[in-house]
């Protein structure tokens, strides 16, 4: 059963005269879009367009003094030091720069990133005891921890010094680490509070290359701009406000993109086609993070990790080509076990609740997270799927701006085993017994929270175009507003009463809709994803939503739409 949920379509207001004299050397639709998102003074707009803004000293993290400290004495005492990070890309590039940041300062270092089947998400017992086994004197965790409390004391008891280095949302008692790095923290001061998990690593990598002299000799120095094309990738990934310090880092994590030093990286962008000099924050977030992502859905996130750190280029290729490999099996697997999901939260009247809530044996731990962002993206409702288990099942949550995750998951606390994330992405564990109360509550808070709510995604236009030769110098312009992500999304643009020439479903499943457009001159190609099914259904003349992209295609450029819903024409 086909379901489309139309979106609210939000106008911009119109660009005051005032405003738009006061930027005369800026294309006119990029002052619309800055005076959409609030950035109007001189300053705010240098600022946002600048492309070297200072980033903040990482000493102003709380902890982050008695870290580098406990740190540089492992390294002089010869201890060994173990980073345990997460498994998708977040965790794995975190893992990658702290570890070559510690094994350049000459510290004996090893990575532990655990298996997603057999661990799960998060510090786990065995996995402590496998470290103390190993000799494993500290352990730092990246991306990962602060909700870990049980966990860390019995690393504690193990004789493990822990220090915990997180951006996830804090629970309500910290782990009896020796330190936390985590801005959310009480107490901390940190002027930016949205890193992603691999900004934190890197703060620390820079304290560490400020005041750690290398314990090695001969060996080239590290220097912190050799770590920002991890920081960028991970930071796109994980999909955290592209605004404040995340934006200059991911601008300077593309800088370095674009001539990739990385043996790993060069491979994997010949692997999904892209130039080098075109990488941005799009070819990151649908092609790059894809690839990464997919060793730790599938297989073992130890095999993305040895693609960022190998400096052998046949290793390289080797690496990129599994990864490319498991990416397409992903896809696969994905588009099956959402048809799957589906069919569990639609009912015969083809009405869903508040909360959609599926769970199986069938579905991969791996691809659970892939689902409900799926099934949210269909239906505008927070989403929760579950990998059955014999005895304890895992899940994946995504969820909409007006439902609050992990503050839910806070609610079910008793009948959790472990629990934690963001407001819009969370995960937990569950006793099977436990499973059908959980759904029910879940289900029942989100029905007492959303029952008065609109639910009904909003589109926010940031300017009505007409369709022609001059879009080319437009996109242009808009590169200069990039890299785009969640909190600076890239622009989506109106034009009223395209005549639809052509239209067809397209993809290994007919899951796309291609489309030509024009609007009496020109026909313009134009792409919608996941709604192939609406092939043949567009009326003759339509109002599109849309966002420009360049293509290429045999050495020649061409713009597409890739749009974002369509009505008829008003």
């Amino acid at each position: 059963m086909s379901i489309t949920i139309r979106k609210r379509w939000i106008e911009p207001t119109l660009l005051p005269a005032k405003q738009r004299n006061r930027f005369p050397h800026l294309h006119e639709v990029v002052v619309q879009i800055l005076y959409n998102r609030k950035i109007c003074k001189p300053e705010d707009v240098q600022a946002f367009m600048a492309p070297d803004a200072p980033l903040y000293d990482p000493f102003r993290l709380k902890g982050m003094d008695i870290v580098v400290k406990r740190i540089a004495q492992a390294i002089r005492n010869g201890e060994r030091i173990a980073v345990y990070g997460d498994f998708d890309a977040d965790g794995v590039t975190s893992t990658a720069l702290l570890t070559q940041t510690l094994g350049a300062l000459g510290a004996t270092v090893a990575p532990y990133i655990p298996d997603r089947v057999d661990e799960g998400y998060g510090l786990n017992v065995h996995a402590l005891e496998k470290l103390a086994d190993r000799g494993a004197n500290l352990v730092v965790t990246v991306d990962c921890g602060i909700r870990s409390r049980n966990e860390v004391a019995y690393g504690n008891h193990l004789g493990l010094d822990i220090i915990v280095t997180d951006h996830h949302s804090v629970g309500s008692e910290l782990p009896p680490a020796v330190a936390v790095l985590n801005p959310k923290q009480p107490g901390c001061t940190y002027p930016f509070k949205e890193l992603a998990g691999v900004g934190i690593a890197f703060k620390l990598a820079q304290a560490l290359l400020k005041t750690v002299s290398p314990s090695t000799r001969g060996a080239p120095p590290l220097r912190q701009e050799h770590l920002l094309d991890l920081v960028a990738l991970g930071t796109v990934a994980d999909v955290v406000p592209l605004k404040d310090e995340n934006r200059s880092l991911v601008q300077r994590g593309l800088a370095q993109l674009k001539s990739p030093w990385r043996r790993g990286i060069r491979a994997l962008m010949e692997k999904a086609r892209i130039k080098p000099e075109y990488v941005n924050s799009t070819a990151i977030g649908f092609m790059l993070g894809p690839r990464i992502n997919a060793a730790g859905r599938l297989q073992s996130a130890m095999l993305a990790y040895y693609l960022l750190m190998t400096r052998d280029q046949e290793r390289a290729a080797h690496y990129a080509g599994q990864l490319d490999r498991l990416n397409q099996e992903r896809q696969r697997l994905t588009l099956q076990a959402t048809k799957r999901a589906r069919s569990q939260v639609i009912d015969e009247n083809g009405r869903v609740p508040y909360l959609l809530f599926a769970a199986s044996p069938d579905f991969t731990a791996g691809i659970v997270g892939l689902i409900a962002g799926r099934l949210t993206e269909e239906f505008y409702r927070p989403a929760v799927v579950v990998e059955q288990g014999n005895k304890e099942s895992r899940a994946s949550c995504r969820s909409i701006s007006e439902f609050h995750m992990t503050h839910a998951l806070d609610e079910c606390a008793d009948l959790l085993v472990r629990h934690g994330g963001h407001a819009a992405a969370a995960g937990f564990t569950v006793h099977n017994k436990n499973l059908a109360a959980l759904q029910d509550r879940l289900q029942a808070t989100a029905r007492q929270k959303l029952a008065e709510t609109d639910l009904a995604p909003r589109l926010e236009i940031d300017a009505e175009l007409t369709l022609g030769p001059d879009l080319y110098d437009l996109y242009v312009e808009l590169e200069r507003l990039q890299p785009f992500g969640k909190a600076n999304p890239a622009p989506i643009f109106l034009s009223r009463g395209l005549r639809v020439e052509r239209q067809q479903a397209v993809g290994s499943e007919s899951q796309h809709l291609r489309l030509a457009v024009s609007d009496g001159g020109a026909w313009w190609n134009a792409i919608v994803f996941r709604r192939g099914q609406e092939a043949g259904q567009l009326p003759p003349h339509i109002d599109l939503a849309y966002q420009l992209d360049l293509n290429e295609w045999n050495g020649q450029k061409r713009l597409q739409l890739i749009v974002q819903d369509w009505r008829p024409a008003s």
